[in-house]
């Protein structure tokens, strides 16, 4: 993995994050010329989906030293919308065949570095909205050390630092423009470009990929989004969420998934689940420093919503999951595979697998080239409660299961862009992808379509770049939306340990 410094320039600027996010993204030259002094002269290539696009620029460097030739560079963009309101753009060297080296230029790579805009609570009663700005930046070690250690060379005349720059510019530029100083509605930019795709062979990637999900699609309406910032004043209570949170992680060391017993039918005697009975494709682990394998954490990693999260929005520390991680299947298919535990290879058909009380499998689909599955499969040791929270979901109607069916993620391990990019923020993926449900006997499926999203499909596309470098853990849970169901509990947890694309088993229908 590649080695670098982080360097960060952070700034609060008079304005909303919409009006911040917009005024980053647009390329109108003139308008850029007043608070960017590097990446000015930008003209766009490509569009995708409204997410993502491809950028050329070219600046003459006289300004930082006289004897340099003019310099071009190409690179992409891709933004995300979270659901605290916070937006993220990440920006990665491309090359693209649409812009090769241009006579008379020199061709450069830019530093991956991202942006993240997050809004600041004003007094009440003012239209002036706040907020904090913060661009990460990485240096490669040969480069920073060089400059820590040569008191000739001078960090002001390069390049990361006219990119540094860009946060104080755009701190002026807004101070000297009243008109964006005010609270403005959440504004959805998008690409000027709209209906062209990008097509692999003009889209050569060097060391960029997409990303994974700390966002949900400006298409998709989240259950999350009306839940949480509906049900309280977020200005009058985020300060106390974020204190909560901090409280919560010294009074719980570890949540006891109240309620959770509640789940499972308490009249029948819990049954033994031998491991040894189940295996999957991809091997458990033996160890921390093990690779290509998965392990079953705790939910200590995880926040989910406690006891009272309906009147004062505290979350705790995640218990121990309810139900048991039996196997892990990494699969290559020729074409998206649905229904995969009614195939006869499946362990759901096996003979220890019919005998299980309850099977829950989730078929976690990767586009790619070639396409993979990421199967889950987790047991109970007793049936479901058909009353309980849990039965309502694994028997109820697609549109309940889409609202409450959330996903937690959090990188262990691995590249800071990609930890920028999935953050720990909880999704829920029936409101941000297609999902389909297959209940029969013990057992009911999720086929989770990452391909049916631009932003899951960026998102998975960064992560597969890395993988064979990311520790991610992952948390499934149905969300509590009524004081009854409260508090959370962790359905079941997995880790992916640096796993290998190549290794995946091929599986024909």
């Amino acid at each position: 993995m590649r080695r670098g410094v982080l360097v960060k320039s952070v700034g609060v600027v008079d304005a909303s994050a919409d009006t911040v996010f917009e005024v980053l993204l647009n390329l109108e030259r003139q308008r850029r010329y007043e608070w960017d002094p590097f990446t000015s002269d930008l003209e766009l290539v490509e569009s995708y989906d409204g997410h993502c696009d491809v950028v050329y620029g070219i600046y003459d460097p006289k300004y930082l030293t006289r004897w340099l030739s003019k310099r071009d560079f190409v690179f992409s963009r891709q933004w995300f919308h979270a659901q605290d309101g916070t937006y993220t753009i990440l920006q990665l060297p491309v090359a693209h065949k649409k812009r090769p080296p241009k006579f008379g230029y020199r061709r450069i790579t830019l530093n991956p570095s991202t942006w993240e805009i997050s809004s600041i609570n004003t007094p009440m009663g003012t239209n002036i909205a706040k907020c904090l700005v913060t661009q990460t930046l990485e240096i490669h070690e040969v480069g920073w050390t060089r400059w820590k250690n040569n008191h000739c060379s001078k960090f002001e005349k390069t390049i990361p630092y006219a990119l540094m720059c860009q946060v104080s510019g755009l701190r002026e530029y807004i101070e000297a423009n009243p008109s964006l100083k005010v609270q403005s509605s959440t504004a959805v930019v998008q690409s000027k470009v709209s209906d062209i795709s990008i097509s692999s062979s003009e889209y050569e990637e060097q060391d960029m990929r997409d990303e994974f999900y700390d966002a949900i699609s400006a298409d998709s309406s989240s259950e999350e989004d009306e839940s949480d910032d509906e049900e309280i004043d977020l200005k009058a209570k985020v300060r106390l969420k974020n204190v909560a949170w901090a409280i919560s992680s010294f009074s719980f060391k570890k949540s006891s998934a109240i309620g959770a017993h509640k789940e499972l039918d308490p009249n029948v005697a819990p049954a033994t689940i031998d491991l040894s009975n189940f295996h999957g494709s991809l091997r458990k682990g033996k160890d921390d420093s093990d690779t290509n394998c998965w392990a079953s954490p705790s939910g200590a990693g995880f926040m989910i919503r406690g006891k009272n999260y309906l009147k004062d929005n505290t979350k705790v520390i995640g218990g121990d999951p309810l139900l048991k991680l039996l196997a892990v299947d990494w699969l290559k298919v020729d074409e998206k595979m649905d229904r995969i535990a009614l195939h006869p290879k499946c362990l759901v058909q096996s003979e220890a697998g019919k005998k299980l009380p309850f099977i829950l499998v989730i078929n976690l689909q990767i586009p790619a080239r070639p396409n993979y599955s990421l199967v889950i499969y987790y047991a109970s040791d007793r049936p479901v409660n058909k009353d309980s929270l849990l039965g309502k979901f694994v028997d109820g109607s697609d549109a309940f299961r889409d609202s409450r069916f959330k996903l937690i993620p959090s990188i262990v391990e691995g590249y800071w862009m990609v930890k920028r990019a999935v953050g720990t923020k909880a999704c829920l993926l029936g409101k941000a992808v297609t999902c389909k449900y297959l209940r029969q006997d013990n057992f009911l499926e999720i086929d989770v379509d990452i391909g049916s999203s631009s932003v899951a499909r960026s998102v998975i596309g960064l992560v597969l770049g890395y993988v064979t470098s990311i520790v991610v853990d992952l948390a499934i849970l149905v969300e509590a939306k009524e004081e009854s169901e409260l508090p959370e509990y962790i359905l079941g947890t997995v880790q992916l340990n640096r796993l290998t694309p190549d290794s995946a088993l091929h599986f024909g229908v």
